[in-house]
């Protein structure tokens, strides 16, 4: 069987849930911290292998180390030898953790980029969790390496069996579902978000594309956005330049298509504040601009409840996959307190009865939390406060 048929690609989501439960095991006294596997991720270059790591440690308050193994000699590992007396004492790297209380990951990224020698030099480290008798990983921190595949076309020297045996490997698949989560959550452009979804084939394309210059990937488009959002003062063609240069001409031609098109809607700020009404208009592309927008502008708006109250009438004139993906998108990018004046406000009840399973169907976990919690908002407005706390005790 080829070697690519034979490997099992996950969603990053899958491959978050078991850095978590692997730093839960470390907090286990009863594992062996010897048996609790290190994770090797594996994916074209640009998908989020670190900054999923990244991420994830800045949300939970661990420490993030990233080591970059392919710029370092062997040296580095164990430190700088000084002589004292008749013995010789290791300096360590100051990098390395060493509070016993403290928690977080180290990340070798680039582990395949790293000749064998390099690779051997961190055998130790990944392996047994410590530098000879100098250093001892704390218990608290998970051991984890990235790299690409040979068939990406990056630098990509294979790890030896002994290495690649002591890992849990996942294989990472880009999923635009996903990653337009992270988009949103991170900042990036809603036309972006819009495009992509509308375009989902150009999130990562590397099989027609000159891997020498830009190419699609979700980290060029993230700078993509960052470009569309600053470079709003530069010419035309300066612009278009500076995407080309990062995604490639193909993409870059799509995308200002796409731009072209969408710029013609009127100012979704505007329909927020109430002072354009909005057509929502049949073409797909369109629609998806109109969500990823809204979804964005709506938590700017200076008037909060009457956003809201605009924002739910027209999901209550879309389709249930448009609504759905609208509503999510501002749930996602939402405070606790937006969250609650979301739920609670009266046209909310409207906007769940018409796509309240939508939510659920499109993201279960997401959707369930938001139906409980619009739940209690109903029953306190109908029947009390006191009344639907002792209602809703009895039916759970």
């Amino acid at each position: 069987m080829n070697d690519t048929m034979s490997r099992l690609s996950v969603p990053l989501s899958t491959a978050r849930d078991l850095l978590l439960h692997q730093m839960q095991l470390l907090s286990d006294d009863k594992v062996d911290v010897r048996d609790i596997a290190p994770i090797m991720l594996w994916g074209a270059p640009g998908i989020g292998k670190s900054a999923l790591m990244r991420d994830l440690c800045a949300e939970q308050g661990w420490g993030f180390v990233d080591v970059r193994l392919a710029q370092r000699d062997p040296v580095d590992m164990r430190g700088l030898p000084v002589p004292e007396g008749d013995t010789v004492r290791w300096l360590l790297s100051s990098e390395w953790p060493r509070d016993p209380q403290s928690r977080g990951i180290i990340l070798f990224d680039e582990l395949t980029a790293a000749d064998r020698t390099l690779q051997v030099a961190a055998y130790e480290f990944i392996l047994d969790r410590r530098l000879g008798d100098m250093y001892q990983v704390p218990r608290g921190w998970l051991v984890c390496g990235a790299g690409n595949r040979a068939e990406d076309s990056a630098v990509s020297v294979p790890l030896s069996s002994a290495l690649a045996n002591r890992f849990l490997h996942l294989e990472l698949a880009v999923d635009v579902a996903q990653w337009s989560r992270w988009a949103t959550e991170h900042g990036v452009q809603p036309e972006i978000v819009a495009f992509l979804r509308f375009r989902p084939e150009l999130l990562l394309q590397m099989a027609r594309a000159d891997l020498q210059r830009g190419w699609p990937s979700p980290r060029s488009w993230a700078r993509v956005s960052v470009m569309v959002s600053t470079g709003r003062q530069l010419r035309k063609d300066t612009l278009e330049a500076a995407i080309v240069g990062l995604v490639g001409r193909g993409a870059a031609i799509e995308l200002h298509a796409f731009l072209e098109i969408t710029s013609k809607l009127p100012d979704l700020e505007a329909v927020l504040s109430g002072e354009v009404r909005l057509e929502v208009p049949t073409r797909v592309d369109l629609k998806l601009a109109v969500v990823a927008g809204l979804a964005r502008y709506v938590w700017h708006a200076s008037d909060q409840d009457r956003a809201l109250g605009i924002f739910l009438g027209i999901g209550q004139r879309l389709t249930a996959d448009f609504a759905a993906m609208m509503v999510a998108d501002a749930l996602d990018i939402a405070t606790p307190t937006q969250v609650e004046a979301m739920v609670d406000h009266a046209e909310f009840e409207k906007w769940r009865k018409i796509h309240g399973s939508a939510l659920v169907d499109a993201r279960p976990e997401l959707g369930k939390a938001v139906m409980e919690r619009a739940n209690h908002a109903h029953a306190r407005r109908t029947v009390g406060a006191g009344v639907a706390a002792r209602l809703l005790d009895r039916l759970r």
